[in-house]
């Protein structure tokens, strides 16, 4: 029930209640008998007496002799004696015939009998309007428990939700309720907040991405400038240029230490590095592995002519990592060759270091490992790890294994 309806029906009802009130208190019961009536009754009583007739409508009455006896009464449990009258404040008459006092008429007064119907009237409509403000307040507790109370318990509910991080669930509205527009604000507020976390997650995520291609990225330039460097101490006999030679590799080694420390910060994140696979040329995968051979140690194969399912970006971390272990560890030439088979390209990179325990193969990718042989080298142990991380978003793979001259690293690229 409406509030536009429940507030005239406890309106209605006291009216009626100051109504019945106000008659109860101000209407007083007429007592006066009808004048008419009554002299009616004693010209028919003394013409009658002492035999008599039931009179057709009128005031009730009881006919006495002289000695007090009853004659005759129009109903029974009227008044039977002059006590009995004085106390119920009944109509006294004299019966007069010829002159002389043959009996007593009692006229019963009916006053009390109306004060008892006034009351009844009034205890009826005072129930019925109790009644009613009774069921109105009844279905307006009823109606605040189900469009105040009960949408404010959604709005705790949804408000502990919003504060335990989960912006998924939308709010339930009912536009007919009071709350309709509130619950609606909050739950526009809701889909705010979602987007605005979503926009700080992409802000974040573009962030960790950046650092974490950058810092990784920028050791292989770092390497080959380090590496050119030594080339240089290690011809020029030239004091000044050994100094500046010196100075180079020192700064490279100290660019080196702050790119590892920042990489390892991020390190927690680098799965949630995007990898986007398109459709690439293989004959750019030649390109890709000139790139990646920075001191020119290795001969590469011309590659089957296809298309492949991959990230380029991400392929040239790859080749990159693979190419920077290989010069870092083993310091030798690097053979690479290409094979197609079914659906895959497979490249082969292998160095002439002579590998590693084969206990230690399985942990090569996981993250921060590294073979005994990288004892006194500095690196994180992150390459290979990131670089099968980033094979199997392509939907290919990385194996590392022993081969018949050093560390053997297969690539498996899949066609489309």
């Amino acid at each position: 029930m409406k509030k536009g309806i429940l507030f005239p029906i406890l309106i209605l009802a006291f009216i009626a209640e100051i109504i019945a009130l106000a008659l109860f208190a101000v209407t007083a019961p007429d007592l006066s008998q009808d004048t008419v009536a009554v002299n009616e009754i004693v010209q028919s009583v003394t013409q009658s007496f002492p035999s008599f007739q039931a009179p057709q409508g009128g005031p009730d009455y009881t006919v006495l002799d002289a000695d007090g006896k009853v004659l005759f009464a129009t109903k029974p449990n009227l008044s039977e004696s002059l006590n009995e009258a004085i106390a119920h404040r009944d109509t006294i008459l004299d019966v007069v015939k010829d002159g002389e006092t043959v009996g007593k008429i009692i006229i019963f007064n009916d006053g009390a009998q109306t004060l008892r119907a006034q009351k009844r009237t009034a205890i009826i409509i005072f129930s019925v309007a109790a009644a009613a403000q009774c069921c109105a307040c009844v279905l307006y507790a009823f109606y605040i428990d189900r469009r105040v109370v009960k949408p404010f318990k959604k709005l705790k509910g949804f408000a502990e939700r919003v504060a335990g991080g989960n912006l998924d669930i939308p709010l339930e509205m009912d536009r007919r309720n009071l709350f309709g527009a509130f619950t609606e604000s909050f739950d526009i507020m809701r889909s705010e907040l979602k987007k605005a976390r979503l926009a700080e997650a992409q802000a974040q995520q573009s962030k960790k991405e950046l650092v974490a291609k950058l810092s990784h990225d920028i050791k292989t330039p770092v390497a080959s400038i380090k590496a050119v460097s030594e080339v240089g101490l290690a011809v020029t006999e030239n004091g000044k240029d050994r100094e500046n030679y010196g100075r180079i590799i020192g700064k490279a080694d100290q660019i080196n230490t702050l790119v590892t420390n920042l990489f390892t910060a991020t390190l927690e994140e680098l799965q949630q590095l995007t990898v986007t696979p398109t459709s690439l040329e293989s004959k750019q995968v030649k390109a890709m592995l000139e790139n990646a051979d920075y001191l020119r140690r290795a001969k590469l194969p011309d590659i089957p002519d296809c298309i492949l399912y991959a990230d380029g970006l991400r392929l040239q971390q790859v080749f990159d990592n693979i190419f920077a272990n290989s010069y870092k560890y083993a310091k030798t030439e690097i053979l690479v060759s290409a094979r197609e088979n079914g659906n895959y390209i497979y490249i082969v990179i292998e160095d002439a270091g002579g590998g590693v325990d084969e206990s230690e193969l399985p942990a090569l990718k996981e993250k921060f490992r590294r073979g005994a042989n990288a004892v006194g080298t500095e690196g994180a142990g992150l390459g290979l790890y990131i670089s099968d991380y980033f094979m199997k978003e392509m939907h290919g793979e990385l194996s590392v294994e022993n081969g018949t001259r050093g560390l053997k690293v297969t690539i498996a690229l899949a066609k489309i």
